[in-house]
């Protein structure tokens, strides 16, 4: 399987009691370099390789658009934040355990940073999933169609189409043939499947 790691941010803390008594500007306020509700895609396939940009272009979604948003066009993660979260997103990009024993989950960890005035709370989730290249796929009628039938395999979650190939996001593993056969159930043929 390939995989990605999926960062979100599910909350803010201040504690402005510390910032008062410790910091230069006790009125900093709240971490203005992330929002409630913002989320990241880090990726490492094809010319693709998030981690080691610091995860420069990796916002996905945000409630601001404002270009110093972490992870945006201009601005990378926080040193403070990439510090606390950067171990399990490489683990994460590895198809590791992020953290085994301790979560529900060992595909997904929270996190925060360790600035101690005003901690940004993160969710880190490890995505699993297949490329499949598909002959000759074309309108958005024949996306929609295979993408219905390979999201009606057991352990598939969700199927994005990028411009050469499907991503198949997998609760568990599935066999390739029993994508092939999908796919070819809708009169098209797989020219290969990365994992």
């Amino acid at each position: 399987m390939l995989h990605k790691v999926k960062l979100t941010v599910i909350d803010k803390k201040l504690y402005p009691e510390l910032q008062t008594e410790y910091c230069k500007d006790p009125n900093a306020g709240m971490c203005p370099c992330y929002n409630v509700g913002d989320e990241f895609i880090f990726e490492r396939y094809g010319m693709a390789d998030d981690f080691w940009h610091i995860g420069l272009n990796t916002l996905k979604q945000t409630v601001n658009a404002a270009d110093k948003i972490a992870g945006g066009t201009e601005f990378p993660h926080c040193s403070e934040a990439w510090d606390a979260v950067s171990r399990y997103i490489y683990a994460g990009l590895q198809g590791g355990s992020i953290m085994r024993g301790w979560m529900n989950d060992d595909r997904v960890m929270i996190a925060c940073c360790s600035d101690g005035t005003r901690p940004v709370i993160f969710k880190i989730e490890r995505l699993d999933y297949k490329a499949v290249y598909i002959n000759e796929i074309g309108c958005g009628d024949c996306r929609d169609k295979i993408k219905s039938v390979l999201e009606s395999i057991d352990g598939a979650v969700e199927v994005r189409f990028q411009e050469e190939y499907a991503e198949v996001y997998l609760q568990n593993d599935i066999e390739d043939e029993a994508i092939k056969s999908s796919v070819e159930e809708c009169g098209y043929s797989v020219l290969k499947i990365d994992q």
